[in-house]
């Protein structure tokens, strides 16, 4: 699970100005952060299927964040994508 302390810090290293909480960056560092964190939990735990229903609910909208980024502004989503070491 995501504590406030690291969502915290996960914010503070991908926002684009102090306030931002909510930017396609944000979000998209968010999930990574947690499918991260799934997919260490579903090593160990193999048969728990309602887990890898929502791992794969979260890679999905990580990727539709990823493709308005990418349609959005090219220079904003290659920055996150090399920070994030995503496979793109």
């Amino acid at each position: 699970m995501l504590t406030k302390r690291k969502k915290t810090a996960v914010i503070k290293e991908t926002a684009l100005h102090s306030t931002d909480t909510g930017s396609a960056e944000v979000q998209i560092a968010l999930l990574s952060k947690r499918i991260d964190e799934l997919a260490s939990h579903l090593k160990k735990h193999g048969k728990d299927m309602h887990s890898r229903r929502g791992l794969l609910q979260m890679v999905a909208d990580r990727r539709a964040h990823l493709k308005y980024l990418e349609g959005k502004n090219k220079k904003r989503y290659s920055a996150i994508v090399k920070k994030l070491s995503l496979k793109k």
